[in-house]
């Protein structure tokens, strides 16, 4: 078994956002919580709950195209039973999107129907979205919105400020930078986010963690690896091995003929975010981690 990284980040702004957010949450109705379908655990900030309190909480699944459709469905019926209101988008297709507002609507329904007893039927419902850096709140707004509202782009920490983006006459939403915890309890969950891109490449070993991803596929989804890749391992194969594997395979190699390991790692972590090398989701809801 190759050594678990323990992967520790936050930056100063981060304590800015959650006063940010706390001070904000009085201006809305509902809060939507973004995470990543492929890691649904551990992209949920666990300082959420105790900042929203008892404010309504919409679980929004986003990047279904990237994760397995069975865990998806596994994983909505897990939030539902703890009371939550649950969906899932992709926001490169589309699909979920158009379910977005009816959901919003059927979860603040008791609120609507005060809103018309006081004849204040068009008054906006005012919807914060939340969630960690990179998990795609600012393009999931543009496509609800239909316009270019939110700045979206690829790397985590963006978004800054406060940002109202209109829907319609009925729905505002307010978009919020990403935020991460103080500290992650798991090592396990940093690790996670750092296979998806949620933390900063630049603080991270590639190859210690390119290693990680690939034994945790090789276990979970090895007749994936074994497609893009021709790998023929032992199925209790290490993550070094199967790095090097897929280096051969490729033919990364450095002066002398060695296998270029990092180049090998670059390949694997890029192939896996950026969904070529199938769909994964890397936790269950039964589970405590990977």
């Amino acid at each position: 078994m190759t050594e678990q990284m323990n992967i520790q980040w936050y930056p100063g702004h981060m304590t800015k956002t959650r006063r940010q957010i706390e001070a904000d949450l009085k201006l809305v109705d509902a809060v939507c919580e973004l995470l990543d379908a492929r890691i649904p655990r551990a992209s949920r900030n666990p300082d959420i709950a105790a900042i929203c309190g008892a404010k309504p909480r919409l679980v929004l699944l986003n990047r279904m195209d990237m994760a397995d459709p069975e865990l998806t469905r596994r994983w909505r019926r897990h939030f539902e039973a703890q009371g939550l209101a649950a969906a899932a988008t992709d926001c490169k297709s589309r699909r979920g999107i158009a379910a977005f507002q009816p959901a919003v609507q059927q979860l603040l329904s008791e609120r609507l129907r005060r809103y018309r007893e006081k004849g204040q039927t068009g008054r906006a419902l005012r919807v914060m979205v939340v969630g960690i850096p990179n998990v795609g709140k600012s393009t999931f707004i543009n496509q609800v919105s239909g316009r270019k509202g939110a700045k979206a782009e690829n790397r985590p920490g963006v978004t800054r400020g406060k940002q109202w983006v209109s829907v319609d006459r009925a729905l505002l939403l307010l978009d919020t930078p990403g935020i991460l915890w103080p500290k992650f309890e798991d090592p396990r969950a940093g690790e996670l986010l750092a296979f998806t891109g949620a933390v900063k490449d630049d603080i991270l070993d590639a190859e210690g963690l390119a290693c990680r991803l690939a034994e945790l596929l090789w276990r979970r989804y090895p007749g994936s690896l074994r497609d893009r890749y021709g790998l023929d391992c032992p199925p209790d194969a290490a993550g070094w091995t199967l790095l090097e594997a897929v280096g051969a395979r490729r033919g990364f190699r450095v002066s002398g003929g060695e296998i270029d390991l990092e180049r090998a790692a670059r390949a694997l972590l890029e192939e896996y975010r950026s969904g070529r090398l199938g769909r994964f989701t890397l936790e269950t809801p039964e589970e405590n981690g990977p």
